[in-house]
């Protein structure tokens, strides 16, 4: 890959734009999947409503909780400034709980794309809506109603999403309720997606006025986190392959790839027993953490001068 195109990837990877749309593309595609294979409108009635509007609202909650979910910005933000039973290693300065505050309404606005994209599709398609709508449409218009009781009502009301067959006199009534229903359906889709626009534009608007950066400074920021980020998970990898190397070899007498095994040993059953205590990072009063369960078997005082005679192999 030329160096160009691998920036132009890159640049479309760290774009908001670009992930945004990826995630409503795929939400649309999800959408159609979802629709085609599991949903079966159960025209009865009492059911109807509570199917539709079953597939309409819990999917998008389901999104909507998974946008928070998978981000690990969130986790970030939740363990830095908002757990109250971790302490405080440093005092935060209001700064950061400004920039904390704008980054996650970041998060929550790259979180509402998916459910409000599934809102929006299945409103216009229409098919949720005419299902859990089907009882409650208004027949006093229609003079084919007239002779039938309400249970009766009910019962061919329930069943004219699924196109059942109906009295000649019933099949107009049948195609103006289920035009009717697609209407009003698809007027809340656009009324929607009208509202989240108006919406995003003036969260982002107000968002930059309240920011206590400039143009320039937001930029910087956000190539300084996404720098940071990638830099420390690099680092990260490498110290800690070179830690758990230096543990392996402490408590087997030889790591993985090397011929020389002349100082092998089987560990006993007390290295085993502390092997599984599991150790957290920096929660007690020690000047060092320790990282895994394999950390009570190394001397830490001497572990800078044995790195030494580990080597790192990609």
């Amino acid at each position: 890959m030329s160096p160009a195109l691998g920036n132009t990837v890159s640049s479309l990877q760290r774009s908001g734009t670009f992930i945004n749309t990826l995630i409503a593309a795929l939400t649309i595609c999800g959408q159609q999947l979802f629709s085609s294979f599991t949903f079966s409108c159960p025209c009865q009635v009492g059911k109807n409503f509570y199917y539709g509007s079953a597939f309409l609202i819990i999917p998008a909650l389901i999104l909507l909780v998974a946008g928070f979910a998978l981000r690990s910005q969130t986790w970030t933000i939740t363990s830095e400034y908002c757990c109250s039973c971790v302490p405080q290693l440093r005092r935060i300065s209001l700064l950061e709980r400004r920039l904390a505050c704008l980054h996650f309404f970041s998060i929550t606005g790259r979180a509402l794309v998916a459910p409000l994209t599934w809102l929006a599709v299945t409103l216009l398609t229409g098919t949720y809506y005419e299902c859990a709508a089907s009882e409650f449409v208004s027949v006093g218009r229609y003079r084919a109603f007239d002779n039938i009781s309400a249970g009766e009502r009910q019962e061919i009301l329930a069943g004219f999403p699924c196109c059942r067959s109906v009295p000649s006199n019933m099949i107009l009534v049948r195609d103006e309720v289920a035009l009717l229903h697609r209407y009003q359906s698809q007027m809340l889709g656009w009324i929607l997606i009208t509202l989240a626009t108006i919406t995003a534009l003036v969260s982002y608007s107000l968002a930059r006025c309240c920011s206590p950066l400039t143009s320039l400074q937001h930029r910087y920021w956000t190539n300084h986190l996404h720098n940071e980020r990638e830099l420390f998970e690099q680092a990260a990898a490498q110290h800690s392959r070179l830690l758990i190397l230096q543990r392996i070899k402490k408590l087997f007498g030889f790591i993985p790839g090397n011929e020389d095994v002349r100082h092998i040993h089987i560990p006993s059953c007390q290295d085993w027993r502390e092997m599984s205590v599991p150790s957290f990072l920096c929660m007690g009063n020690d000047v060092q953490g320790n990282y895994s369960f394999l950390g009570g078997r190394v001397d830490e005082d001497n572990e800078e001068g044995r790195s030494g005679d580990i080597e790192l192999k990609s």
